[in-house]
């Protein structure tokens, strides 16, 4: 600090250095002068208690060095250890990530898109709750999005990572239908049958090939939703005998709910997760699921998240494989299910 009191400027670096005030901010971003001059305007900068204002260096380069990662719910596990990878890894390139939860609202979610597009977000990485929402195309003029799950069909969005859940689903279904099950329910965080490859379509086309009855049973991501949810399936005139759950968060919730009601998994009940939690090894038993690349993901995510920023380019989108991990929840149906003796 100053002898005055006040906050040192790059004027006091140039008058102690020699040197203009251009050429001080420029050594200070390591965008100009030899190395030794860099090295001298920090060594001044550092002796003078010089700290560069975010805000007037915002505005002098146009950018921030904050990414905003806006989840579509962060009651959803797989979520939360996605935007725990991405906080870690925007590290490494200087940059720093708002995790912000959108709360399984859609509306909602474009509204803080926009409240980060105010406060000079560098890019927007969403794993959008509407994806066919066009207020995204307002959003993706404004600051580069980079997307995650789902197309953004109304915006032109910098980049696209997305979930091939036509292999996913398909794999899943047909996983369930061979096991001998054809009354089987989807338990999934919305319908939404007007966004490009949504699982839920997928799963009504394949089961139709597979002449599968399957119902598509929205449900919350939280503990006690998910089991609310289970509950009242279960215990319904025709209970499924086989559970494809899109979160394993959900999965969650139809053990629980199969304890209370006294259902065997899966002597009486089969069940498939979708993300690979974790906890899901130590169900008792351990559930069947499907593991995505996370490590891969994150790192493909941070790499447009530079490329949209530093170059303005737009990649080509790219979509990520999952593989079934099993583990033991899915057996034949029983040939007298005890669900329907519930109901």
């Amino acid at each position: 600090m100053s002898g005055t009191g006040r906050r040192p400027t790059l004027k006091d670096i140039a008058a102690e250095t020699g040197l203009s005030m251009a050429a001080v901010s420029y050594a200070l971003r390591g965008l100009q002068g030899t190395p030794e001059t860099q090295q001298r305007v920090r060594e001044a900068a550092e002796r003078l208690g010089y700290q560069a204002d975010p805000v007037a260096r915002a505005l002098a380069s146009g950018r921030s060095g904050s990414v905003g990662v806006l989840c579509a719910s962060l009651e959803d596990l797989w979520q939360q250890r996605l935007a725990a990878a991405l906080g870690r890894e925007l590290l490494a390139p200087d940059r720093n990530a708002w995790i912000i939860d959108s709360a399984g609202d859609a509306d909602r979610q474009l509204q803080l898109a926009q409240h980060l597009v105010d406060h000079r977000a560098d890019a927007i990485v969403v794993i959008p709750i509407d994806p066919g929402a066009k207020g995204w195309a307002k959003i993706a003029q404004q600051a580069p999005v980079i997307a995650i799950g789902d197309a953004l069909p109304a915006a032109k969005a910098k980049s696209e990572v997305l979930f091939d859940n036509e292999t996913g689903v398909s794999t899943a279904l047909r996983r369930l239908a061979d096991a001998g099950h054809r009354n089987v329910a989807v338990l999934s965080p919305s319908r939404r049958f007007e966004v490009e490859r949504p699982a839920e379509e997928i799963a009504q086309r394949i089961a139709f090939g597979l002449k599968l009855k399957v119902r598509i049973v929205p449900c919350p991501h939280d503990l006690g939703g998910a089991a609310k949810v289970a509950r009242e399936l279960l215990t319904s005139d025709h209970p499924p005998t086989g559970i494809l759950a899109l979160a394993d968060s959900m999965a969650f919730g139809v053990y629980a709910a199969c304890k209370e009601l006294g259902i065997v998994v899966p002597d009486e009940l089969s069940l498939l997760g979708y993300d690979d939690q974790p906890m899901s090894q130590l169900l008792s038993p351990p559930l069947s699921t499907f593991h995505w690349p996370l490590d891969d993901l994150v790192a493909d995510v941070v790499s447009r998240v530079t490329s949209a920023v530093d170059t303005n380019r737009r990649v080509r989108r790219t979509t990520v494989e999952p593989t079934l991990i099993e583990r033991g929840s899915v057996a034949a149906p029983p040939a007298s299910s005890p669900c329907q003796q519930l109901s």
